[in-house]
């Protein structure tokens, strides 16, 4: 029997009103994409009950175990824009490259920093591209100027950085 290695699901961005801004499932045609915007959803509240324990720009951990295979975890910027990172317990087989810690059941919360600290640094490059406005992607916005649309991020660049941080991340890693 091979063993199993946990692997990034779905990692998801969400605005400081609690809007999705980027959504990127691993691997897009064995996921529902309705089923993990309705687990980011989900995750808010915990989001909002663990916030005044903490200060800005931390690592929340585990924010719920959805069943025995998926789990969410989350990150707060100091801007208030949340990073969630759901991962599969039995993501991808294993292979020889994979330690034998890497198969062990559990994850701990600093397993999932670099992915975290890499997402930050792709959303602050984002954020120094002087042709991307982050006010464009608030509901707030959008409603006050009665623009019709999507709120989501579209940057090429950023969309292909999570997808590298998802596909690179595994238990142990620890810089991505």
């Amino acid at each position: 029997m091979t063993g199993r290695v946990p692997s990034v699901a779905c990692i998801g961005v969400i605005g400081k009103h609690n809007n999705p801004l980027h959504i990127s499932l691993f691997p897009p045609e064995e996921r529902a994409p309705l089923e993990f915007q309705f687990l980011l959803s989900s995750c808010l509240d915990i989001f909002e009950a663990r916030l005044p324990h903490k200060t800005a720009d931390q690592d929340f951990g585990l924010l719920q175990a959805v069943d025995e295979r998926l789990a969410m975890y989350g990150w707060l910027t100091n801007t208030g824009v949340k990073f969630v990172v759901v991962v599969d317990m039995e993501g991808r087989p294993a292979t020889v490259l994979d330690s034998k810690s890497s198969t062990a059941v559990g994850l701990r919360d600093a397993d999932l920093k670099p992915a975290f600290r890499a997402l930050q640094t792709a959303y602050i490059m984002l954020l120094r591209n002087p042709f991307y406005n982050p006010d464009e992607h608030s509901p707030l916005t959008a409603n006050a100027e009665q623009r019709v649309g999507s709120t989501q991020i579209t940057s090429r660049n950023f969309i292909q950085e999570v997808k590298r941080i998802g596909d690179a991340w595994a238990p142990g890693v620890t810089n991505i």
